[in-house]
């Protein structure tokens, strides 16, 4: 009676003591070598099995450090970048020292931001220059940062004449509180396409959101 490959497969799931019973056939039993076809023992053939499993593990490890320790400096550029936005108590520097600390913390070339209505003590500032209503109410819209490229967004324009060089872009919303109305947004650029990707997750620069909204929040009227 001839037998399946599949039966044989499920009977040797069904008895994994089947080659401690009979292990004379571990050394018997040949293999075709995956590289040179060589025959091989169904020992060996485990044993380079086992090793391309080491390998490929040890690879897996070695970018779970890599992605952790990458983390571990974003998280620490983060601090010292909030440290810069306390230290700056005087409203007419908060918004320049955020910017300009955020370019260079993050090797971001090019950044600027917008309060919709800005308070009197920072009307001299570029971040108090006016924008339009379709700009303020894409902000507020905005569930989440958007990344992307460079398609004729007002805030690339805020770039100034930098934003002919930029071919990626990140747009932030800042937002008093949960859910309300956004009071202005920051506009990151680079000129590397792929800085800023529609297909990138936004999770790290909605905590860069978050903490510009706290410390910005006090430029603009309520």
């Amino acid at each position: 009676m001839d037998i399946e490959p599949e039966q044989v497969a499920d009977f040797l799931s069904q008895h994994p003591d089947f080659f401690e019973r009979f292990p004379h056939l571990l050394g018997t039993l040949t293999l075709a070598h995956p590289q040179d076809g060589r025959a091989v023992s169904l020992l060996e053939r485990q044993v380079q099995l086992l090793r391309e499993r080491s390998r490929t593990l040890e690879g897996q490890l070695a970018e779970l450090i890599r992605v952790g320790n990458e983390n571990d400096a974003r998280v620490g550029r983060l601090a010292r970048w909030a440290a810069a936005l306390l230290r700056a108590g005087d409203p007419q520097q908060l918004a320049p020292v955020a910017v300009a600390e955020l370019k260079t913390l993050f090797d971001v070339p090019y950044a600027a931001l917008r309060i919709f209505r800005p308070v009197a003590a920072i009307a001299a500032l570029d971040c108090a220059r006016p924008v339009s209503e379709q700009a303020a109410r894409l902000a507020t819209s905005m569930g989440a940062p958007y990344c992307g490229t460079n398609v004729a967004f007002e805030a690339a324009h805020w770039l100034g004449a930098e934003m002919r060089a930029v071919r990626s872009l990140a747009m932030i919303p800042l937002r008093a509180a949960d859910g309300g109305s956004a009071f202005g947004m920051m506009v990151l650029g680079s000129t590397d396409l792929e800085r800023f990707t529609a297909s990138m997750g936004t999770e790290f620069l909605a905590r860069i959101g978050d903490l510009a909204s706290a410390a910005l929040a006090r430029l603009g009227e309520a």
